[in-house]
């Protein structure tokens, strides 16, 4: 197993985890820049007004793309699982 080798898992695997949790932040960061304009214009500072909906779109965005988010995994999974012969050599 060559160093080449480790970088191109180590990429695979960081390009995954980049797509995985992209929905779910970019959800929470749409949904908090909203509450936190909503909150500046009507000068209510209540903390549980910025909480309680990122975490309800956070939510939302799994289910939505919990599915998908799912059979990457799995594909992904799979794919390293069939590289092992070549890692290890043979």
């Amino acid at each position: 197993m060559d160093a080449n080798a480790v970088l191109d898992v180590g990429f695979d695997a960081l390009v995954l985890a980049a797509k995985l949790a992209a929905p779910v932040l970019v959800t929470a960061l749409v949904v908090g820049f909203v509450v936190s304009l909503v909150q500046s214009v009507t000068q209510i500072q209540e903390v549980t007004l910025s909480f309680v909906p990122k975490a309800l779109a956070a939510g939302v965005a799994l289910l939505v793309c919990g599915h998908w988010m799912i059979s990457e995994l799995m594909t992904f999974t799979h794919d390293l699982f069939d590289r092992i012969p070549a890692l290890v050599g043979g």
